[in-house]
């Protein structure tokens, strides 16, 4: 583990034992794919957008590894250009056999600590699908865990939606973030 790997980990409280986190690499964007399309609840976007993902927002995104280096789980996110003291998260995920070992708490929880370290970060916002319960409480935890309110609002209606039915986005606002 080189000397910034191991600074980035210990921003990462409370990770389950045998993980390590790190930036995303354009190597990881294959296993980041597969570990969307094996969720069963993300909208699964191209293999080419997360290799893209991995190299240009590898800054505001993170992931958790294995001792042999493997992607287990990811949170991409980015910030807000209009918003600049805004992450958007865009997306969370965690390979079944890691889930129920809270890392997607402790992936959002380090990537905002480590954010906030280089920019004023004040707001972290989402959208979630309703009936995406294991999302709500995680962004929900998450407000409580920053002393911070959660504003929702229906961000883009089922209308929005060129390709067919779709559940509309809830946008989740998450803030004034305390770190």
């Amino acid at each position: 583990m080189t000397a910034a790997q191991a600074d980035l980990q210990a921003e990462f409280l409370e990770m389950p034992e045998g993980l390590r986190i790190d930036r995303p690499h354009v190597v990881d964007g294959a296993a980041l794919w597969r570990i969307a399309k094996d969720s069963g609840n993300l909208d699964l976007n191209s293999s080419y957008s997360y290799l893209l993902w991995c190299r240009d927002f590898a800054g505001t995104s993170a992931v958790a590894r294995t001792a042999d280096g493997e992607p287990v789980a990811f949170v991409t996110g980015y910030i807000r250009p209009e918003r600049p003291h805004t992450l958007l998260v865009w997306q969370v995920a965690v390979d079944a056999e890691q889930r129920g070992r809270g890392l997607a708490a402790a992936l959002l929880d380090g990537l905002t600590l480590r954010i906030a370290r280089t920019h004023e970060l004040t707001t972290v916002e989402t959208t979630i699908t309703p009936g995406n319960t294991a999302s709500e409480r995680l962004f929900t935890s998450y407000a409580g865990r920053h002393g911070a309110t959660v504003e929702r609002e229906v961000l883009f209606d089922t209308a929005h939606f060129p390709d067919g039915p779709h559940d509309p986005e809830v946008l989740y606002r998450i803030g004034p973030l305390s770190h």
